[in-house]
């Protein structure tokens, strides 16, 4: 489980918002993968999944719009990130849950716990021009 931490805020309240629900879904990820009552997981998996693709697209069109305006100078390098994220979400393999749901699972909570983590504190917080 990963608490939201107001350093994860960048200061752009929608954006923060949505950081705050990308949160919100890893922990539905991890709280899945902790229910032992539940054996097979497979359709919970996807639809996490889809929710957490779906949801990331809106949130990165948000905030590359969001760049746009403020004439954030790296927008490029950082929509390529965005599209990174993307492609390793759209690259998962179905059959592979189906197999071994729980080490999966984990793979999968792992990268969007990091990735979050990493691209918050370390690119997003770049993009709010100083003094805003």
């Amino acid at each position: 489980m990963v608490l939201w931490k107001e350093d994860y805020c960048i200061g752009v309240t929608a954006i923060d918002e949505q950081h705050h629900r990308l949160f919100d879904i890893a922990n539905e990820i991890d709280r899945l993968l902790n229910n032992e009552l539940i054996i097979d997981k497979y359709d919970q998996i996807i639809a996490i999944v889809s929710e957490l693709r779906e949801y990331t697209v809106r949130h990165f069109a948000a905030e590359e719009a969001y760049m746009l305006e403020v004439k954030y100078p790296k927008f490029f390098s950082h929509k390529v990130l965005h599209s990174d994220f993307i492609e390793k979400i759209d690259s998962i393999d179905l059959a592979q849950i189906d197999n071994e749901q729980n080490t999966y699972l984990k793979s999968i909570l792992n990268f969007v716990i990091e990735w979050l983590l990493d691209h918050i504190l370390k690119q997003d917080k770049h993009i709010v021009p100083a003094g805003k």
